[in-house]
């Protein structure tokens, strides 16, 4: 394991919680596992660990793309991401109107329907 590969590790539990992380390594398969590497390195070690933007601002970003491409499982995620990374309920969707406007209502409309159910489930 290098050092990007901790670091990201290191963060990806920080956003996205140690239970989420736990069930994504355990239940990784052999043919699963170089993705998961993969991401570990890449998409938490080298690039959400840059200084160029807080947690808080990615997390605002990835709503927004994860909207554009119409990734529900992915946005749920990153729903929840959000909230752990100070971005207030109020906030996700006025980022979720904005994106609705410019990627198409009916991505807007998925994009709600999901943040609600993730949003419920943390009420409960």
């Amino acid at each position: 394991m290098n050092d990007k590969f901790q670091e990201g590790m290191k963060i990806r539990r920080e956003v996205l919680g140690d239970a989420h992380v736990d069930r994504s390594t355990e239940n990784c398969s052999h043919f699963m596992q170089p993705i998961q590497d993969l991401v570990t390195e890449y998409c938490w070690g080298a690039v959400w660990s840059r200084p160029g933007l807080a947690r808080r601002d990615r997390s605002i970003a990835n709503l927004a793309m994860l909207t554009a491409l119409n990734r529900t499982a992915e946005l749920k995620l990153h729903v929840r991401a959000a909230v752990t990374n100070g971005v207030s309920r109020d906030e996700i969707r006025e980022v979720l109107l904005q994106t609705a406007i410019y990627c198409g209502v009916p991505a807007g409309i998925e994009s709600f329907k999901a943040a609600e159910e993730v949003l419920a489930e943390m009420d409960s």
